[in-house]
């Protein structure tokens, strides 16, 4: 369930780095974003089974002789497990870490029984 989702960065991208775990009957991915407004610098999208954090950093124009900080956009996309429902996704901001919750019903997997074709020399 916790699979490494291909991430492919667009130039000037950083990944944001993410926790996920299951919480109560719920699919939870933590997400570092410190110095982040999320009113107005996060987008959070789900498509396909597939959520998706879009986030941006601006560089304040000062002197200064050196930063490690890292500015531009950020992104991370990770795959749904079966049984989300898309529509209850919920998501707070705390302390520099979003968290998004996916509750997650119960998936019943039914077997399906595979006729067989017969070849025309049967």
């Amino acid at each position: 369930m916790f699979e490494d989702f291909p991430v492919e960065l667009r130039m000037g991208e950083h990944m944001i780095r993410v926790e996920e775990s299951e919480e109560d009957g719920a699919y939870v991915v933590r997400a570092e974003l410190p110095g982040i407004d999320p009113a107005k610098d996060v987008e959070i999208t789900v498509e396909g089974g597939v959520l998706t954090v879009r986030a941006e950093r601006t560089e304040e124009k000062k002197e200064k002789q050196r930063s490690e900080f890292r500015y531009g956009s950020f992104t991370r996309s990770v795959r749904l497990p079966e049984g989300v429902n898309e529509q209850d996704i919920t998501a707070t901001f705390d302390k520099g870490v979003l968290t998004v919750r996916a509750p997650v019903g119960k998936v019943e997997k039914q077997a399906r029984r595979i006729e067989i074709a017969r070849g025309p020399e049967a």
